[in-house]
């Protein structure tokens, strides 16, 4: 089932947070496991925020034990971020278990961020210059005032309603997805991929790292793979029909661009709405009367479809 959107704002910043937000709980019949946010703000040059997990959800139940090891996995990051030169401008707690930095670091961001998760118990949500990925379990109200977004300003972002068909109910098998070495890119899926563990077999082959067995997350190490060798977004996104089989619908967001496609059956439905400075894209139209309550014409894109927008 699950349910995905996104939006992109051209020439001009707004509030995503509240918009996703929005769109998120429209479609929370859709996915009530987990939801999650890929949303994007406005870049400093030469910082990078660094959304990361200490620990799951589920493990705060465990007693007093888990805050100690969470104490402990956080002195490991930051001792791990000095050590690769990192200086960090910023912290803040968004839960016990959630963290959020802003560092500014001009060597190998990939290196780093492999050592941080060797850390036992931590992963890299994300790591980009306005990428900034945000998910948990529970709805959209709950992961969006839990994690403070509803003042977050931004271009563009994409979102998802989770439900658990294949993998567990937890905050790494939840969307959105992100992988490097492309530092901004995320993406939301609906679907399955039928040839995943050939394409990911493939993709570890060539050195890229996976943090769960759910099948959406090779979306996002595909994209990051073709981006960071050349291809362009639209490009990646039509390979795609052609190298992955499955019904599948998918959203991918990068610093500054939006993109969608649809497979050759076009089973998962999307609807698009597009104006001058807007776009906006979800499963069902409902969570785009969620932000655009006014007459709009919509339509569903057709069966291998690709678009791609720029903020």
């Amino acid at each position: 089932m699950c349910g995905i959107a996104g939006l992109i704002h051209r020439g001009k910043s707004s509030n995503v947070g509240a918009e996703m937000t929005a769109m998120l709980r429209a479609l929370k019949h859709r996915g009530p496991d987990s939801t999650g946010f890929a949303v994007y703000g406005e870049p400093s040059e030469g910082d990078y925020v660094m959304r990361i997990k200490a620990a799951e959800q589920e493990d705060m139940d465990k007693g007093h034990g888990i805050h100690g090891q969470i104490a402990q996995r956080v002195e490991e990051i930051e001792a791990c971020l000095a050590e690769h030169g990192a200086e960090i401008k910023a912290k803040e707690n968004a839960t016990e278990y959630a963290l959020r930095y802003i560092i500014s670091h001009d060597g190998d961001t990939e290196d780093m961020a492999r050592h941080i998760e060797e850390i036992e118990g931590v992963e890299i949500l994300s790591l980009g210059n306005g990428l900034e990925l945000i998910k948990d379990l529970g709805d959209a109200d709950v992961v969006s005032e839990q994690y403070g977004l509803g003042e977050f300003s931004g271009t563009h972002g994409i979102g998802h309603t989770r439900m658990a068909t294949e993998s567990d109910v937890d905050i790494r098998s939840a969307h959105p997805y992100w992988a490097f070495p492309y530092n901004d890119v995320s993406v939301v899926h609906n679907g399955q991929i039928t040839n995943y563990w050939i394409m990911r077999r493939e993709m570890e082959r060539r050195g890229h790292r996976f943090m769960s067995n759910c099948d959406s997350e090779l979306l996002a190490v595909y994209t990051a793979h073709n981006l960071a060798n050349g291809v362009s977004l639209e490009e990646s996104l039509k390979r795609s029909i052609e190298e992955i089989d499955g019904v599948f619908t998918y959203l991918v967001a990068t610093k500054d661009q939006l993109g969608m496609a649809k497979d050759t059956m076009a089973a998962k439905p999307l609807v698009l709405y597009e104006s001058d400075d807007l776009i906006v894209l979800a499963s069902e139209e409902v969570a785009i009367r969620a932000i655009l309550p006014q007459e709009i014409d919509t339509y569903d894109p057709y069966d291998e479809e690709v678009r791609v927008w720029k903020a």
